[in-house]
């Protein structure tokens, strides 16, 4: 099965594991390239001695290519940058401002670079920094989101770029990924869906919490603060969101998230920042890194009646042109 991100990343499967703070280590990450994707380890706000085990954790799971994720407004963030290159990993995604600092540095060691964007705009911007490939991320998505729907997102971006277009945001199996293609994706990026198998490693009360989620239990916090987060309602989210709607200036509403997520990934799913994206209701088993992956390229494939590959072709032609 070949796209141009398979081709890119040296990837069996055109899936990437979404880069889930506190969340997506090398676990996961190993188990997820393993599985013919690729798997990306979240380094916002880690240590680079955690960054280190993590990464050589992945390499003892999988021989395929591995990913880190850096959040530019870390204040770790050269730090981390330069450990993409002395670590040897081959691709790097970035979110949270702009990469082009780092760019020629990463570029000069082969690493591939894959930003997250929000709009078209910032792909086109990417694109003329020298991004390799670019994630489109729709609002549905969980954690840190845009206001964008990945409906509308997607086709915009691959209409304002060449280089190939990940969808994030909303995907969860089969039929999300055939839609992220007929949309003029070449790829798909899914967090939500990998929070439940067995590799990850995040607290059994966050697994049965998206497990048990309606289609009307997530929620958005923090757009008081301009730093908008999707998670599952709980008491902390209530609690944030009345804070926020009673708020008379931005100095009201700060310090009311810290520590938020490491209580979640502690167990505490009541009085946490429980990260989840839309399709949480639509994660109904556990699995394995492998099934999930298997599942979802096999059920597009179905629905669509030719391959992901054909379908990609299509779109790569599009851009092209």
């Amino acid at each position: 099965m070949k796209t141009r991100i398979t081709e890119l990343l040296g990837i069996e499967y055109p899936v990437v594991q979404g880069a889930m703070a506190r969340i997506a280590d090398g676990g996961l990450a190993g188990a997820v390239s393993e599985a013919g994707g690729l798997g990306i380890i979240a380094c916002g706000g880690a240590r680079p001695e955690w960054i280190r085990e993590q990464v050589a954790r992945a390499r003892a799971l999988t021989s395929k290519p591995i990913g880190i994720n850096v959040m530019l407004m870390d204040p770790r963030a050269s730090e981390v940058a330069e450990l993409v290159c002395e670590l040897g990993v081959e691709v790097v995604t970035t979110g949270a401002g702009s990469p082009a600092n780092y760019m020629k540095m990463w570029k000069d060691a082969g690493v591939k670079v894959v930003p997250v964007v929000a709009s078209s705009a910032l792909a086109a911007r990417m694109e003329r920094l020298g991004a390799d490939a670019v994630v489109a991320e729709g609002t549905e998505a969980g954690g840190h989101i845009g206001e964008l729907t990945t409906m509308a997102l997607v086709p915009s971006v691959a209409a304002a770029v060449s280089i190939p277009v990940i969808a994030a945001g909303g995907i969860v199996d089969g039929r999300g990924m055939l839609a992220a293609f007929a949309l003029g994706a070449e790829g798909v990026q899914c967090g939500t869906r990998f929070l439940t198998v067995e590799e990850c490693g995040v607290h059994e009360a966050w697994k049965e919490k998206v497990l048990k989620a309606k289609d009307s239990d997530t929620i958005v916090t923090g757009r008081g603060t301009g730093h908008p987060v999707r998670g599952l309602k709980n008491k902390f989210a209530r609690e944030c969101r009345k804070i926020e709607m009673a708020a008379t200036s931005g100095e009201e509403l700060e310090g009311m998230y810290a520590g938020s997520l490491a209580r979640a990934v502690a167990g505490d799913v009541e009085n946490g920042s429980v990260m989840a994206g839309q399709v949480a209701a639509l994660v109904t088993e556990r699995g394995t890194a492998a099934e999930v992956i298997a599942n979802m390229v096999r059920e597009a494939e179905a629905l669509a009646g030719r391959s992901l590959g054909e379908l990609a072709e299509l779109n790569s032609r599009r851009a092209r042109v």
